[in-house]
């Protein structure tokens, strides 16, 4: 237990489900005060610093000290991963010589939910001395952060789900989202698809999502595959020396026709199955996909 913490109590499982039910409900209604402010008073800035990042040639430059700093680190994150270059630069280590990392061509977003960290000022100062574009997301409208940057997304007053009022959560919620937006509407802009996507997310459960099927299939000799005619005895060896639990009948021009698989065989073991062709116990016309299919597209199509 930390210095200074009160006595650990065991917690009551119906005040921890009334807790977390006034969290929610308080975090909703700050998303609804944001929302309604997009569709106000926030809608013309929001759309200016779209653009503004639009037109840059550089990259974006997220920087926020505490909470607004974690958050801060996270919009670069999505930013970079959805097709607008970006990275996170924190404060105190901006002004230790981390401003080397900004140039003229670059935009800034600085978080500060009050627009008075202090720590900000080295960059905001930077920003005025090189005119780079400074785009501040804050809740204070009068602010020192608000009033040096040349596009303010102003925050709305929230009310924080901590009982004390102070640990953020509802503004670091607004926070996010915020950049979020950013983000979805500049990936919506630049036109950004699924293959740049994947471009950017290799490895993970998205990479393997966005992997075409091109990508992994099998071609040429490596596929089990007998044309139409053949008996069943040789379309089970083919389907053995290949590995794949099925295998493929072609016709006259080389095109599918249809597909036997393990179960099949089963289904048929009764019926004089060596004695038959494989025209008569292959599934016609099964599912196919082009080389371009993604590997979740094609997943749900064989699922359905």
């Amino acid at each position: 237990m930390h210095a200074g913490s009160p006595e650990k109590k065991r917690p009551d499982r119906q005040a921890s489900i009334d807790s977390a039910l006034r969290t929610v409900a308080t975090e909703q209604a700050g998303m609804a005060a944001f929302a309604a402010a997009l569709e106000n008073g926030l809608a013309e800035p929001f759309a200016r610093a779209v653009e503004l990042i639009s037109g840059i040639e550089g990259r974006v430059i997220v920087t926020g000290v505490g909470k607004s700093g974690h958050i801060g680190s996270k919009i670069a994150a999505t930013l970079a991963s959805t097709g607008t270059p970006a990275f996170f630069v924190h404060p105190a280590e901006a002004n230790h010589g981390d401003l080397g990392m900004i140039a003229k061509d670059d935009a800034i977003i600085a978080m500060s939910w009050s627009g008075e960290s202090k720590e900000l000022m080295g960059i905001v100062a930077y920003s005025k001395r090189f005119s780079i574009p400074l785009i501040a997301i804050t809740s204070g409208e009068t602010s020192a952060l608000a009033r040096a940057a040349d596009v303010v997304l102003l925050l709305p007053p929230a009310p924080e789900a901590c009982p004390h009022g102070l640990a953020p959560t509802t503004s670091a919620l607004l926070q996010l989202v915020m950049g979020d937006a950013l983000a979805i509407a500049l990936l919506e802009a630049r036109g950004f698809t699924p293959d740049h996507f994947r471009t950017f997310h290799p490895g993970g459960q998205l990479g393997a999502n966005l992997t075409q099927l091109r990508e992994i299939m099998h071609v040429g000799e490596r596929l089990p595959l007998v044309p139409s005619g053949t008996g069943m005895r040789e379309a089970i060896i083919e389907l053995s020396r290949k590995g794949f639990g099925c295998v493929a009948i072609s016709g006259a021009d080389g095109a599918l026709i249809g597909i036997i698989t393990d179960g099949d065989i089963r289904r048929h073991i009764a019926n004089d199955l060596l004695a038959m062709s494989v025209d008569q116990v292959m599934t016609r016309k099964p599912k196919t996909a082009t080389p371009d299919t993604l590997v979740a597209t094609a997943l749900q199509t064989i699922n359905t």
